[in-house]
């Protein structure tokens, strides 16, 4: 399990309740850090940081209490300014796009109070405390579980066909002895005696307020006396997944198909976070995608290049017949219609092109060699006096 270069990721959401077949919903392209952060490309380390806290101050969950649209915008920002802010993955980002983070390393937050662990420093800043009491406070009510991520390998066919791939994967979820409180059944946490449940400990310095984690509970809020035994008190566990999913036609290296509710489990009684399961289309020695469209080369004869034939070209299934015109030139493109790749948002199917190539001989029987040469004569183009030898009005335009 892994927790996005242009080209951008299409995400389709699944709906997997009850059992039922998934639901494809619309599809959000991941956009440009620099543009979320309204910066050029240019911005020194201190710009991105102000446009950063702007963003944050604008869509802070506090401030848009209830509004799912703001929380999106928020997280989207952190996932931004984690790569920008930090010269190396900048320069990675630069080079690659979000193809560079495919893998892991990149920006990821669990949550909200996710991203205001990571960058409490600037939080601390326009927030004060209050931040720092809404994570400690955070950390024992309900909470989503995490997202994770599964990539999965499929075949150029598996694209035009679409596929049902059975994958499993481990996840964390509550502990089923303690329900993720993390004391031994019959008991419960007890609210932190020292910092009330905050977590940290606020002291008074003059005119200034310094905050710690508390010592007693370790910035927990709570106290757990007696730990429960099956998860020693981390009121988690382990649980193996298993589910099967449909891959639609017509997905492309980058496509995250969205499992609501099989990610990882909450935390406290909160909701399971989603599973996005990311594809990879293997590389095929025959043809080159791009969009819907694909693209190979047809090495012809030149005799069926100057008189024209039909010929049996290969598509990804099987062959098709192809019409090569009298007179085809090295470098002509020929098409087969709708053995491209199908649309993932309506039944078009895109096309196959064919470059095409041509295979002259490398030497002449004197048959051959005479009758070229009647030709070449007949046409008036100059030819070597050996025989045996190629001929330079073979492939040329008239």
């Amino acid at each position: 399990m892994i927790s996005e270069a242009r080209p951008p990721l299409l995400e389709w959401g699944l709906d997997t309740s009850g059992g039922q077949i998934p639901s494809y919903q619309d599809m959000h392209i991941t956009r440009d850090y620099y543009e979320i952060l309204g910066v050029e490309k240019t911005a020194d380390g201190e710009i991105i940081k102000k446009a950063y806290r702007k963003l944050a101050m604008q869509f802070h969950p506090d401030k848009n209490p209830g509004d799912k649209e703001a929380e999106e915008k928020f997280k989207e920002a952190a996932a931004a300014y984690e790569i920008l802010s930090s010269p190396e993955k900048r320069a990675k980002y630069d080079r690659f796009g979000h193809a560079a983070f495919q893998q892991g390393g990149g920006a990821g937050f669990q949550d909200v109070d996710d991203i205001f662990n990571q960058f409490s420093d600037i939080f601390g800043d326009f927030f004060g405390m209050g931040g720092q009491q809404r994570r400690a406070q955070n950390r024992n009510s309900p909470r989503r579980g995490a997202d994770l991520r599964y990539v999965t390998e499929i075949s150029l066919r598996e694209v035009i066909e679409g596929v049902e791939r059975e994958i499993e994967f481990e996840t964390d979820v509550n502990c089923n002895s303690c329900g993720g409180t993390g004391a031994e059944k019959g008991t419960q946490p007890q609210t932190c005696p020292t910092c009330g449940g905050r977590g940290q400990v606020v002291r008074q310095q003059g005119f200034f307020q310094m905050a710690a984690t508390c010592h007693t509970c370790r910035g927990e809020g709570v106290i757990i006396k007696h730990p429960c035994k099956s998860c020693k008190g981390t009121g988690r566990g382990k649980q193996e997944r298993k589910i099967r999913l449909t891959i639609p036609a017509g997905v492309d290296t980058g496509t995250r198909l969205r499992v609501t509710g099989e990610g990882e489990g909450g935390y406290r009684g909160g909701p399971t976070g989603d599973l996005y399961v990311e594809i990879a289309v293997k590389g095929d020695s025959r043809f080159e995608r791009e969009g819907n469209h694909l693209f190979g080369v047809l090495k012809l004869d030149y005799l069926q290049c100057l008189l024209g034939a039909e010929v049996e070209a290969e598509v990804v299934v099987g062959l098709k017949p192809l019409q090569v015109p009298p007179g085809t030139q090295v470098g002509d493109r020929l098409k087969i219609p709708s053995e491209g790749v199908p649309s993932l948002r309506g039944s078009r199917r895109g096309d196959l092109y064919y470059t095409v190539e041509v295979d002259f001989p490398t030497k002449l029987d004197k048959d051959e060699d005479q009758l070229l040469r009647q030709i070449a004569e007949k046409r008036g183009v100059p030819v070597s006096g050996s025989g045996g030898s190629m001929f330079g009005f073979l492939g040329r335009k008239k």
